[in-house]
């Protein structure tokens, strides 16, 4: 595909497991050409995640800026989660000590550099905290237009996974999220409604390894740390839910999902329910939607895609 006709895209990501699988899907994703990276802090610290991200891009050999992103949420203080990805918030598999560069801006002014330099509309894929994404929005206002669209991993209409309202990325910096959904940008969110469906079991896992690329092995390894935790967990999943490779997959091959627009709005400060992401599902009554929302995936087709597209990976 002619770089041409390729959408340029930022990751914004906190590697976490499910991150460095999407950041891999990306790489493999011809449709996509990846213009720059950021970290955020989430899964954990932004130092750990700044060097997960940058072990990461070594081991794909992805040479494009990266810049660190903001070391909390705006207003609060920050959540990780160790229980989840471990210590370094990447446990599991051995990477090669970071051989990218480190940009000198923050993530937001990178974001703006990418954003007004690309001859394209940019897509913004986090897979963290929407905290650089709202820093940026701020910041530089003018650049609005130059974005086509933001893929985001967070939120769900139906429940929470860190608290019974509020998915993890959204419940870290509510008031960044608050700030996104208010944009006017076109969104896509894939939350918990549709990532909870997006399960790899084991025997899923063992293809990966059958692979015999490096990406695969890699692959098979990061699943093998977060099949264990959500075994011990969530037995109910019968495997692992690859969130963050959601916002990268609806990006190149939609047909995977069903998608209903929606209108999202983000509670703030509710005594229950602050991060949550509230999808007004009233029929002739809901304001217009703001969100185009992933609802359903096909499994079995999205792991297939996944073994696919890591295939092609050296």
């Amino acid at each position: 595909m002619s770089s041409m006709n390729r959408i340029p895209v930022i990751l914004d990501c906190d590697p976490g497991h499910d991150d460095a699988i999407a950041m891999m899907l990306a790489c493999a994703s011809s449709e996509l050409e990846i213009i720059g990276v950021t970290s955020a802090a989430g899964n954990q610290t932004i130092e750990k995640t700044t060097l997960n991200a940058r072990k990461l891009m070594t081991f794909l050999n992805l040479q494009v800026p990266i810049a660190a992103g903001a070391p909390g949420p705006l207003f609060r203080k920050l959540i990780v989660a160790p229980e989840v990805h471990g210590s370094t918030g990447l446990d599991g598999p051995e990477l090669p000590e970071p051989a990218v560069g480190l940009e000198s801006c923050s993530a937001a002014d990178l974001i703006a550099r990418l954003v007004r330099t690309s001859e394209t509309a940019v897509t913004l894929v986090p897979t963290s905290a929407l905290t650089n994404i709202a820093l940026f929005l701020t910041a530089y206002p003018e650049l609005k237009d130059n974005i086509a669209r933001i893929s985001l991993m967070g939120g769900g209409v139906n429940g929470g996974n860190w608290t019974p309202a509020a998915e993890f990325n959204i419940l870290v910096d509510p008031e960044a999220a608050d700030i996104v959904f208010r944009s006017g940008i076109p969104l896509t969110m894939a939350g918990l409604d549709v990532t909870h469906k997006a399960i790899v079991t084991r025997e899923d896992t063992e293809q990966f390894r059958l692979l015999g690329n490096r990406a695969g092995v890699l692959t098979a390894e990061l699943l093998d740390f977060f099949v264990t935790f959500h075994e011990e967990n969530f037995p109910q999943f019968g495997g692992s839910p690859i969130h963050d490779a959601c916002a990268v997959a609806v990006l190149v091959k939609p047909e995977l999902f069903t998608i209903r627009p929606m209108h999202i709005a983000i509670d703030t400060d509710g005594e229950l329910t602050t991060g949550t992401t509230v999808g007004d599902q009233r029929h002739g009554f809901a304001p217009p939607p703001n969100t185009d929302v992933l609802m359903d995936i096909r499994r079995e087709e999205f792991v297939r895609f996944l073994i696919e597209r890591i295939g092609s990976l050296a």
